[in-house]
């Protein structure tokens, strides 16, 4: 049925005089070609954009505002201000970025006042540079950097300022993600359209519940969206800040879906019978007496919130735990006396690892530790001969491995456990979560046990892992050094090539880590392949191995292996390494065009070293023509070695998308909503999303019928699983 509703009267009509009939009508879900000034052309430009729907349309929210009452000179202008200004371009030009094939383009614009320089890194989208030509009339919004000594703006919005603007000059103005083909001026003429269109049907855009709405003071929706695309010219500070009501509401409203979600999945597994386990810690006492090193308060807290989740519950529950610690805090070590909690009590554990070589190293260490207290451990992955996994499957299923440890091998379906209680996965980001049903279903509702090595900050881990209890491991045991890191831009390579040397003259590995496979044509950053060729010919006299993610997983595991072994004194590799990579003769990581990498993905790989007995180094070389932001922020490498401080500020500066990696976390990306700056917010939203259930476990009240309808169109059914 279509959306689109006319009516040829004149009564109540919202139609401009003389412009014959209109559509008067839209809905949420109208197609956006539909809006007035778009059509099917500039519609699939939208859509090529994510841009469906009219509700699409006017979620793309507003990234800035431009006050242009308050319109500034250019030798008012201080570092730090986000400001607006009207000016005239001088010149365009561009230039290579050292010995890079990289430019950055500058463009120079004037007032009566004197001459500013406007930087770019990277090109927005091509042709971007071509619109602007000498003497031409711009408006340019931007935050005032000192650069170098001298004020200029990085990536600043440029906007051709003509005479039909003018009339713009007494109003605050919204300014909008610039994408190509798509002008800021247009998107505020289809966004207001799209908003007049919608006026009768506006009650029809309200979903949460009144009680909701009155508790945190929550304007209707229509009157947020109007609100946040069309600001009041009285508009204060708050509006800058994205601090105004309407703001509040629609901030609070993306992180109400995300938190009704996962507390519809906390539900869930609330509902589910779970296995009790008997408060046995005859095995781990004997475990840790035998132990070379004393376990740290933090490992001794997490591991009894997980023996309360095993054995104290009542009723019975299936436990969801989060370990999070820091590289080398002795996740591991909790993991297996939380395995053997489940042995105690006559179960089976598993744990699931990402690699082979990683699944290896657990199955030594466990080995080493588990099997002195008369325990079978058990290892499966894909490169098993077939005489040694079938032995291994019948162990198994007789009950006669304690632990198996193992790759995505485990879920296949020949693997039967015994009596499966306590699932453990680590790494679990680089799983899905169907791999993750398939591990559960081997099992009467196991217990689940997650780890992970990337500190997540406790506002993202709300959001992503918020059906989960999260326990923290946030000491290091006694007597590991801390990793040296130093920052060295290209004037320092050949120091930095002689103390890698130096060391491996002693003995010691070191890893080469690039952004990229192989050269681009289109990104001109150092890559493993052509590094390779390159370090071959720096040290002849040692052997060094490649790895990149598009060698195939025996080709990988093999290369691991030897320089495990240390048949290979160098390793140059991109981030294949990032998880799991134990290696404690190696002492050295060198990353390559360290600004091209978040901070934590940094903290990650540095973790690779520091594993051993040796000093251990990290040098972070930058390329050419970096920004003074991208050194300030590679530098906090230099003053931490803490995890969560540096997610901290991970998450600061590059938001949550970015910081979790490419959509593997199941967080959506907000349009509006900053979980550093709205973190209050968020709390808030959480607090309401729980109390939804709490009021209304199966979301049946009248009241609550939108939601019921939203989470069902945004999830699918499973998401009622745990509701009816």
């Amino acid at each position: 049925m279509s959306s689109l509703k006319f009516d040829t009267s004149t009564k109540n009509s919202n139609r401009s005089p003389g412009r014959g009939p209109d559509l008067l009508t839209l809905k949420v879900d109208t197609p956006v070609q539909f809006v007035r000034g778009v059509g099917p052309k500039l519609g699939e430009r939208l859509k090529d954009k994510g841009v469906w729907t009219v509700q699409d349309l006017l979620e793309w929210y507003p990234r800035a505002y431009e006050d242009r009452r308050a319109a500034r000179s250019i030798d008012s202008l201080q570092p730090g201000e986000l400001v607006s200004l009207r000016a005239e371009v001088i010149g365009v030009t561009s230039f290579a970025m050292g010995k890079s094939r990289r430019k950055i383009w500058d463009i120079v614009v004037r007032d009566g006042t004197g001459k500013i320089h406007c930087k770019y890194f990277r090109v927005p989208y091509k042709g971007y540079f071509e619109r602007f030509q000498p003497n031409q009339k711009v408006r340019v919004i931007g935050r005032v950097l000192n650069y170098r000594g001298r004020i200029e703006f990085h990536h600043p919005d440029l906007q051709d300022d003509t005479p039909e603007t003018y009339a713009d000059d007494d109003v605050i103005v919204p300014i909008y993600p610039e994408t190509e083909g798509v002008t800021n001026r247009q998107l505020r003429k289809m966004i207001q359209e799209a908003l007049t269109g919608l006026v009768a049907e506006r009650d029809q855009l309200e979903l949460l519940p009144a009680w909701m709405r009155t508790r945190y003071e929550l304007p209707p929706r229509y009157e947020a969206l109007l609100q946040a695309h069309r600001p009041h010219k009285d508009s204060g500070p708050e509006l800058a800040e994205f601090k105004t009501p309407a703001h509040r509401r629609l901030i609070f409203e993306e992180f109400f879906w995300l938190e009704l979600w996962l507390a519809s999945r906390k539900q869930e597994v609330a509902r589910e019978a779970g296995i009790k386990m008997r408060r046995d810690l005859s095995l781990v006492d004997a475990l840790v007496r035998n132990l070379a090193f004393e376990l740290t308060g933090a490992q001794k807290r997490a591991f009894q919130e997980i023996v309360a989740d095993l054995c104290d519950r009542d009723p019975a529950r299936p436990m969801h735990r989060l370990v999070q610690g820091d590289v080398g805090s002795g996740k591991t070590m909790v993991a297996l006396m939380a395995a053997l909690v489940a042995v105690a009590s006559g179960y089976q554990a598993t744990l699931m690892v990402p690699t082979e070589i990683l699944a290896e190293q657990h199955d030594q260490t466990a080995r080493r530790l588990l099997e002195p207290l008369g325990l079978k451990v058990g290892l499966l992955t894909g490169s098993l001969k077939a005489r040694e996994r079938a032995q291994a499957l019948a162990l198994l299923e007789r009950g006669e491995i304690h632990l198996l440890i193992g790759t995505h091998a485990l879920i296949e379906d020949a693997v039967h456990f015994k009596n499966l209680g306590l699932v453990i996965i680590d790494e679990q980001h680089r799983f899905g979560v169907e791999q993750r049903a398939r591990l559960k279903s081997k099992g009467q509702s196991p217990h689940f046990l997650i780890m992970t090595a990337t500190p997540i900050p406790r506002t993202l881990a709300m959001t992503v892992y918020g059906d989960l209890d999260v326990s923290v491991i946030d000491e290091l045991p006694k007597g590991r050094s801390p990793i040296q890191t130093r920052v060295g831009f290209e004037s320092h390579r050949g120091k930095m090539l002689e103390f890698v040397r130096a060391q491996i003259t002693k003995g010691r590995q070191a890893y080469f880590v690039y952004p990229l496979v192989a050269e681009s044509e289109k990104i001109d950053l150092k890559n493993a392949v052509t590094a390779f060729e390159d370090l071959q010919k720096q040290f002849p006299e040692y052997q060094l191995g490649l790895l990149h993610g598009r060698m195939k997983p025996d080709e990988k595991d093999q290369v691991m292996r030897r320089f495990r072994a240390g048949e290979f004194q160098i390793l140059v590799s991109t981030t294949v390494i990032e998880v799991g990579v134990d290696v404690p003769n190696a002492n050295i990581m060198v990353i390559e065009h360290a600004e091209r990498f978040g901070l934590s993905q940094l903290h990650q790989l540095r973790g690779r070293v520091g594993r051993g007995e040796h000093k251990s180094y990290c040098l972070l070389m930058l390329g050419y023509a970096v920004s003074e932001e991208a050194r300030d922020r590679v530098k906090i490498m230099e003053e931490s070695t803490d995890g969560f401080v540096i997610a901290e500020r991970d998450l600061e500066i590059r938001g949550p998308g970015e910081f979790l990696g490419a959509r593997q976390s199941g967080l959506p990306g907000f349009k509006l909503a900053n979980l550093v700056r709205d973190a209050r917010i968020l709390q808030m939203a959480r607090e309401a999303a729980f109390e939804v259930f709490e009021r209304d476990p199966s979301l049946r009240l009248k009241e609550h019928a939108s939601l019921r309808r939203e989470l069902l169109r945004a999830h699918g059914p499973t998401s009622l699983a745990g509701i009816g």
